[in-house]
């Protein structure tokens, strides 16, 4: 493996871009050459003005469509042998990159998730309710899929680029989350989990995930259990 590609949806984050940027610049590829896609989903803050200052490939959207969809883009752009996601806020730290990607590049795994509840790395409070949910979609995740994931809903996540490019994503919003893990699980990925840091944020902060979110989750986990 040579390359590594890490995908940024990027939705009204003028305040946090240069500085997430700058840690991922400065994050352990394990020796692999690195490429970075931004994916804008039609932000509306001033992000879009820092793009002429930046040095990577940017995708843009005319409208505001998801996450889900932005990240589908960005799978198709990608050239990397390893493709990782990377949230646009300060709540990832790519210092945790180094873990995630040497069991793929050691060809244990095909697809590593960082997981902020698996313990031994600095992880802020969660909001009670957001912890209660995330445990109860890992949980049904589990019940559903036979598997034994602690976070779920991780942004967290990387691919043998040959493995995730076979997968077609059909969400747009946050219920990529469910349909990735769905999907990979029932293909028989070789799915691991590594401790992660994690500096989670509130509403007032920019968080944008809400309840309404949780629900869909729960209809795409039991949908993609029957479905493609």
């Amino acid at each position: 493996m040579n390359k590594i590609s890490i995908l940024i949806p990027v939705y009204n984050e003028a305040a946090t871009l240069k500085e997430i940027l700058k840690k991922v610049e400065e994050a352990d590829f394990c020796g692999l050459e690195k490429e970075i896609i931004l994916i804008d989903d039609c932000s509306t803050d001033g992000t879009k003005e820092l793009y002429s200052e930046l040095p990577y490939k940017v995708l843009y959207h005319d409208v505001n469509q998801g996450k889900g969809a932005a990240l589908r883009d960005g799978f198709k752009e990608a050239t990397g042998d390893i493709i990782i996601i990377q949230d646009a806020d300060l709540e990832y730290d790519p210092k945790d990159y180094h873990d995630l990607i040497q069991l793929i590049i050691e060809n244990k795994a095909d697809v590593c998730y960082g997981s902020r509840l698996n313990g031994g790395k600095p992880s802020r409070s969660f909001m009670f309710l957001h912890l209660m949910g995330n445990k109860f979609l890992s949980l049904l995740t589990n019940i559903l899929y036979g598997s034994t994931l602690t976070d779920m809903e991780t942004c967290y996540k990387a691919f043998k680029a040959e493995f995730i490019k076979g997968i077609e994503i059909k969400s747009n919003r946050f219920d990529f989350e469910p349909e990735i893990t769905a999907k990979v699980l029932k293909r028989g990925a070789r799915l691991y989990e590594v401790p992660i840091s994690y500096y989670g944020r509130e509403f007032a902060e920019g968080k944008k995930i809400t309840w309404v979110d949780g629900i869909h989750a729960v209809k795409a986990l039991i949908k993609f259990r029957f479905m493609d």
